[in-house]
């Protein structure tokens, strides 16, 4: 059953979505529970359709199967009775196709337009390339030589993370991209800003009279965003180490939420109004000069075999298909700052690995401490007021402030009023590839990275890496299951600061839940 669609959702409009990658792990996990949720919300138009796109032999039946798998196992609602089901797969059909073969799409747009005139689509066609990105170009030329793109409705491509290794290794992308697509056709995912809480940062920014005139350098003290994963590198050891977590996490995820954090109010509520302020805020970032900069503002750490609640874990050199004296980072962690009216002097520290004993992504926003010499802070210690905003796993908001303790004379105490969305919303809260896939076939970009965000974003990334492969920068070990590097603690206490606990690792605090 199609549930209603809600009145300030919109339906998209009919298309056809080809899926390049369509056996892979992103296509089978993320992207058809995607489109079913999207189906049964009513958000997607009745006049669409589905093309997998793959080099493994699949008949339309193996490959309605594999979906009906995957939707089973991943989806955040169930795949239905056979009727209902039938109705929603008929629309799926699939190419085995080496993306090479002109020849291969001019037969793929034969199939395309008959699946076009079986559903009455208007000649809208997304394609979205769930592939390694040095592939990129090459289906852009085969979609354009194979006829693909000479449809009477709008093209579209989405693409996948990492665009590129470099700076230099991105510009060659995009100059092939280019030379078929224009700017505008072009939709970059950052799946991190399909996630609802980083999308409820300008809500809460720029919707509350009493955060905005605060938000500045003269009433927050610092900024702490952590990326926390669990896991190690899994299957994936042959790709990581030609990447590790800088490229992997911090050119992309760990600057855009900064960027959500410092870009200033847009002027219009226009996609490109809103990605013009994180430009801004990237083009701000104070460049890392030397790298002896490098070093004493970077910390890079390599997880080592260690034990969590009781099972052992291997270190990264031990990992499947890793080099056993690999040098590659599984953590990052940098002190930087944002050097505009607004930021200046404010530390913005960024941290990011593997093998954490918590699966999390917050964004610690601590104020300033009042005054320490006057009034209750000449008899107590008063701590900072914080606002935190839970990405993931926990979806919410949790703000600290200082209160008499219950019961008590005078003594004081933190106190914690902490609203959860994932309590209020559960298993139901859309992920955040239905939310880009529906922008993307909306033709909104708000959420998706322009090409000068990118390139912005790799010079400040590529002064890092350098520096690391001149071997100025030490290479800090952790143990599997602790927080990272003793060096990440001493960024901070040089400033005075320290890391605030996340996931609500506070045991002292007491909890006011804003939820029913």
């Amino acid at each position: 059953m199609v549930e209603k669609l809600m009145q300030d959702e919109v339906q998209t409009p009919g298309a056809v979505f080809f899926i390049f990658g369509a056996t892979g792990d992103l296509a089978r996990r993320k992207l058809f529970p995607a489109i079913y949720s999207l189906y049964r919300e009513g958000k997607l138009a009745h006049d669409f359709a589905v093309i997998g796109v793959a080099r493994r032999p699949r008949s339309p039946e193996q490959f309605r199967e594999d979906i009906h798998e995957s939707i089973r196992e991943f989806c955040r609602y169930p795949a239905g009775e056979p009727e209902e089901w039938n109705a929603f797969a008929q629309h799926f059909e699939y190419k085995s196709l080496d993306i090479n073969n002109v020849d291969g799409f001019r037969e793929l747009r034969e199939q395309t337009e008959a699946l076009e005139a079986k559903f009455n689509t208007p000649g809208n066609r997304l394609f979205y390339l769930a592939l390694a990105p040095e592939l990129f170009g090459n289906v852009s030329y085969s979609l354009r030589d194979g006829g693909m793109l000479e449809s009477k409705g709008w093209n579209r491509l989405v693409i996948e993370k990492p665009f590129g290794y470099d700076l230099q290794s991105a510009e060659q992308l995009n100059e092939q991209i280019r030379e078929v697509f224009r700017e505008e056709e072009i939709y970059r995912i950052d799946h991190y800003l399909g996630k609802e809480m980083v999308q409820n940062i300008e809500v809460i920014r720029f919707g509350n009279a009493f955060f905005e005139p605060l938000w500045n350098n003269k009433h927050i003290a610092n900024v702490q965003i952590t990326l926390g994963e669990t896991v190690g590198v899994e299957e994936r050891g042959g790709y990581y180490d030609h990447s590790g977590a800088l490229r992997d996490m911090g050119q992309n995820h760990m600057l855009q939420m900064l960027t959500m954090i410092a870009m200033e109010p847009p002027s219009r509520l226009f996609p490109e109004d809103i990605r013009d302020e994180k430009v801004k805020v990237l083009r701000s970032l104070r460049a890392f000069a030397t790298d002896e900069e490098v070093s004493s503002n970077v910390v890079r750490g390599q997880y080592t075999k260690g034990e969590y609640r009781g099972k052992q874990l291997p270190g990264y050199r031990e990992e499947d298909k890793v080099d056993p004296d690999s040098t590659t980072e599984t953590y990052f962690a940098a002190r930087v700052f944002v050097d505009n009216f607004r930021w200046a002097g404010v530390p913005f520290y960024i941290r990011t690995g593997k093998r954490l004993p918590v699966k999390t992504t917050e964004i610690v926003v601590e104020f300033k401490s009042m005054p320490n010499n006057v009034y209750l802070g000449k008899k107590y210690k008063l701590e900072p007021n914080l606002l935190v905003i839970r990405v993931n796993p926990m979806e919410g908001i949790y703000i600290k402030i200082n209160a008499k303790k219950p019961g008590s004379d005078s003594e004081i105490q933190p106190l914690a009023m902490d609203f959860c969305q994932s309590c209020m919303i559960g298993i139901n809260s859309p992920e955040a590839y239905e939310r880009l896939l529906h922008d993307a076939a909306e033709g909104d970009s708000t959420y998706f990275t322009r090409w000068d965000e990118v390139a912005t974003a790799w010079s400040f990334v590529d002064r890092i890496a350098a520096a690391w492969a001149e071997n100025h920068g030490e290479l800090h070990t952790y143990p599997a299951g602790t927080w990272g590097p003793e060096a990440t603690d001493k960024l901070l206490e040089q400033d005075g600061y320290h890391w605030w606990p996340v996931n609500g690792q506070d045991e002292d605090r007491v909890i006011w839940q804003m939820n029913n």
